[in-house]
């Protein structure tokens, strides 16, 4: 049967029944179609005669009342007067002719002028006798329809006869003109039928797949054959609940009547469960019900709506008694399988040692134990590697079902000290050890007598006992205790509980080795960060400094000191985390450092950097000129070198400020950092505008930077993105944050870095924080003295004078001498080798500052003078009296500066032959 199935015909065959019924149709449909084409033929011809008879009797009777008419055929000459008037009426009705006749048939006039005078053919008597009538006229000169209408004079008598009519001819015309249309449509209507006919059968052929009579039957036979042989029931319910079909198998499990049919689901006799859910219509897969000793699994589904009519439900079932021992076996695998995936998605979550341990507990209870005890050795916790000893460890995590208990509590100690206990059984021979019955566990009894006498009355009745191994060394030890649940571990347990315990152990040795490296990168990282930032007139400020939890990143702060009373505030973030951060933003703060002692602008500083940042990370491949130096494959920014990975920097930001407290002026420039917030005295916050810097390493673009007048009182806060930024929080919300924070007046730095600390930090940062708070100071105006010297070598004197003068208004004569000295020096150099305009200015600070600028960038450079040389000396002089000197340069020339203590340390100037001070104007550089 197969095999005629798959050879039906595509085509509509007359052998099959959809072949058959389109023949029949086809057939009936031609047909109907000719009889009703020839009853329109015949209909039309009689529509189009009666028509002209209609049209030849109105014309005739209309001319025969015409006006004047029987005046006409009294006159002499009838024709004169009637053949123009007779054929204008002709031609206004349509018809063929239209004649006036004499009351004996003679014409007067007529269509055809010939036959005026001649007598009309045919049956006239009853026109003569007064009647007007319409005929089929056959004869000469031509067959017609037509009719005849007397013509009567006032007192009725007939003076005339009016013929009028269309020639048959012309009528047969018109019908043969409604001939095409009528054909045409026919064969419209024809064709539409056969088509209708075979769109549904073939419709037909395909719900019988092009099948005969005896075929369909056949199949039938076999559809029957199969529903009844199969062994799973069947059931046909309709949507009035009654049974429609039941093959045998159904019969059988169920136990039906032979009547079953047509009765109503509730009338079969069935379990009350199962004869609820035929009469409920439910979907349910895979249910199961009893039925005498049998446990039937029940699939239901609704079939589809038919014309309209309520939906029913087929039903199948199969015996499943003898599956339901291996449907519960696998039912546990089941479980087993679905707890170890969730054990590999939530154990693990975090880096953190004891939190991996908790989520083991947490993990295996309630469905595999009632109680989960882990224990990890001491190194373990502390991120070191295990010494192989593990007679005592200390117990880090601890789940239950119910919070009461009898086991140690987390952070006791456990000792293994009796070697026959399950647990030091695992530990020595690397594997799980099985308790069904504790009571029998004497080892474990015998280590403490009373906790497990307290354990067995608490319900505590198996253990399996598994070693946490990692790369073969023991971390610790996983406990899997059962108390509630009454079957005790079996050896399918045993297997299982080491898997988990497997997948834990790798977690905890990666949160372990995570441990060691964290906390070598902190202390990395706060051995390179300032330990105690310097103290200065300038500002006063606090810092914190937070590594993240999930690796210490490479963000950093510093305060520099600078020549002139100024200082450097400086923050910057170093893109990665781990040792390799750290030890890089320790290489840029140096960097930093050695840069800031030229005094550079931040600008200046800035770039420096970025070149260097570009090689500071970059190992020595021997090919100096290479292109792509120092890059792995792709420039991914991974190299490899003796077969092991090294992490490049591909990065970092950094935000440098300059703060003057002599003229309050604030210079700041940025590479790719956020940039500092402004705190007025007021408690008013803003962030001021920096102009944008590409990080770092990135772009080899030039930095710009900006000038602030800070008002007297104000705070410059400087941070890290990682304290605004959070996986739950955008830059934007942390920056009003922040500026919430910072809003209270009255705080010391201090004060202020706890407090927003507190407002702005999560439990668990994921990135470094660096937060530095610097209230500004400004120097006094009585500590300033400034001159302004003109390039004269005899206002040098002068201007020695007038400084000796505040000097010892400021009560510095100890140190006048030696602050004269370097006045004369320096003063006479700016006049002989530098421009105008020359400025003193002495500042006095925690130290006192000589400041002698000039409009020239010619740098002095010490160096020893010889016995011949006449100049040389004067400089070396100032490098030995100042505790520190220097040279910076500015927009319009450079400042040459020198810096004394106060005071000296037994309060006179230190012993040197010293020349005169008035020589000292003719020393030279």
């Amino acid at each position: 049967m197969t095999g005629r199935l798959g050879r039906r015909p595509k085509g509509l065959g007359l052998r099959s029944v959809a072949g058959q019924v389109f023949a029949l149709q086809a057939v009936i449909v031609a047909l109907l179609v000719t009889v009703g084409a020839l009853a329109l033929i015949f209909q039309a011809r009689y529509d189009t005669e009666r028509n002209a008879r209609d049209r030849s009797l109105a014309a005739a009777e209309a001319f025969a009342h015409a006006p004047g008419l029987v005046d006409a055929l009294k006159s002499p000459d009838p024709t004169a007067l009637l053949q123009d008037r007779a054929e204008g009426a002709r031609l206004a009705s349509g018809l063929d002719f239209l004649a006036v006749m004499t009351a004996d048939g003679i014409r007067y006039t007529d269509s055809r002028p010939e036959l005026i005078g001649q007598r009309a053919t045919g049956d006239i008597a009853r026109a003569r006798a007064g009647e007007s009538f319409t005929e089929i006229f056959t004869g000469e000169p031509t067959d017609a329809v037509r009719a005849i209408v007397p013509i009567r004079t006032e007192d009725g008598d007939i003076v005339g006869l009016v013929g009028a009519g269309v020639e048959i001819e012309n009528v047969a015309n018109v019908v043969e003109g409604q001939l095409p249309l009528l054909i045409g449509t026919a064969a419209g209507a024809l064709l539409l039928a056969v088509g209708g006919a075979a769109l549904v059968s073939r419709r037909l052929r395909r719900q019988t797949h092009g099948l005969g009579p005896v075929e369909m039957t056949r199949i039938n036979e076999h559809h029957e054959a199969v529903l009844h042989a199969v062994r799973e029931g069947v059931l046909i319910i309709d949507a009035d609940r009654r049974l429609l079909l039941a093959n045998d198998e159904a019969r059988r499990l169920l136990d039906l009547a032979p009547d079953a049919e047509q009765r109503h689901v509730t009338e079969l006799g069935l379990d009350p469960r199962t004869a609820a859910l035929l009469s409920s219509g439910r979907i349910v897969t895979d249910e199961v019900h009893l039925a005498g000793d049998r446990l039937l699994a029940f699939n239901v589904r609704p079939t589809a709506p038919y014309r309209g009519r309520p939906t029913g439900t087929v039903m199948t079932l199969r015996d499943s008694t003898e599956l339901a021992a291996l449907s519960g076996r696998a039912e546990v695998a089941r479980g087993r399988l679905q707890l170890l995936y969730e054990a590999g998605v939530r154990i693990g979550t975090t880096l953190d040692v004891v939190r991996t341990a908790e989520e083991l507990s947490e993990v295996a209870v309630p469905r595999f134990a009632d109680f989960v005890t882990v224990e990890l050795l001491e190194p373990v916790l502390g991120g070191d590697e295990p010494s192989g000893a593990y007679t005592e460890m200390r117990r880090t995590a601890l789940s239950g079902i119910r919070a009461e208990h009898p086991l140690q509590p987390v952070g006791d100690l456990i000792r293994c000290v009796v070697p026959t206990t399950p647990m030091a059984q695992a530990l020595d021979g690397g594997h799980a050890v099985l308790v069904e019955d504790l009571t029998t566990a004497e080892g474990w009894r015998a280590q403490d007598p009373e906790g497990a006498a307290t354990a067995l009355a608490y319900g505590l009745h198996s253990l399996v006992a598994v070693p946490l191994l990692a790369r073969g060394v023991a971390l610790g030890m996983a406990n899997y205790w059962r108390s509630e649940t009454p079957d005790a571990f079996g050896e399918e347990d045993l297997t299982f509980a080491e898997e988990l315990t497997a997948r834990a152990a790798v977690s905890i040795d990666n949160a372990r080795r995570f441990t060691r490296e964290h906390a070598m990168a902190v202390t990395l990282q706060r051995s390179l960060l300032p330990r105690v930032l310097p103290e200065l007139s300038a500002v006063d400020v606090a810092y914190r400094y937070l590594p993240a939890k999930a690796g210490v990143g490479g963000d950093w702060f510093d305060v520099i000191p600078l020549p002139g009373a100024r200082v450097a505030l400086v923050v910057g973030d170093v893109v990665g985390h781990g040792l390799h951060a750290a030890a890089t933003m320790g290489r840029l703060r140096t960097a930093v450092h050695n840069f800031s002692t030229l005094d550079l602008p931040p600008d200046e500083l800035l770039g420096h950097l970025d070149e260097l940042i570009d090689r500071i990370d970059r190992p020595d491949t021997g090919d100096a000129g290479g292109e792509g130096e120092g890059e792995g494959e792709g420039g991914t920014g991974e190299i490899e070198e003796g077969g092991d990975r090294i992490d490049r920097i591909t990065g970092a930001t950094c935000l440098y400020i300059v703060y003057d407290p002599a003229s309050g002026r604030c210079t700041m420039a940025r590479a790719g950092h956020p940039g500092p917030a402004l705190v007025h005295a007021d408690g008013r916050v803003e962030f001021p505008e920096l102009p944008a810097g590409l990080p770092l390493g990135v772009g080899g673009m030039p930095f710009e930077a900006a000038e602030l007048h800070l008002p007297e009182g104000s705070r410059l806060v400087l941070f890290t993105d990682g304290l605004l930024e959070d996986r739950d929080r955008d830059f934007d919300t942390g920056l009003q944050l922040l500026r919430e924070a910072l809003a209270t007046t009255g705080r010391s730095p201090e004060q202020a870095c706890t407090d927003v600390l507190a407002a702005l930090l999560k439990p668990a940062p994921a990135d470094d924080i660096a937060l530095l708070v610097a209230d500004t100071r400004r120097l006094e105006a009585d500590r300033i003295a400034e001159w302004n010297v003109p390039a004269d070598p005899a206002d040098v004197s002068r201007v020695r004078n007038e400084g000796a003068a505040q000097l010892s208004a400021w009560e510095l004569d100890d140190i006048a001498f030696t602050a004269e000295l370097i006045l004369s020096e320096l003063i006479t150099n700016a006049i002989r080798y530098g421009a105008e305009p020359i400025k003193v200015r002495l500042l006095r600070d925690r130290r006192l500052i000589c400041e002698i600028s000039d409009g020239s960038s010619t740098a002095p450079h010490l160096r020893y003078a010889a016995d011949t040389d006449e100049g040389g000396r004067g400089l070396f002089l100032v490098a030995q009296f100042a505790e520190r000197w220097g040279t910076r340069y500015t927009e319009r020339g450079k400042v040459i500066w020198a810096e004394l203590p106060l005071t000296t340390a037994d309060g006179e100037v230190p012993a040197m032959a010293v020349p005169d001070l008035d020589t000292l104007e003719d020393l030279a550089w």
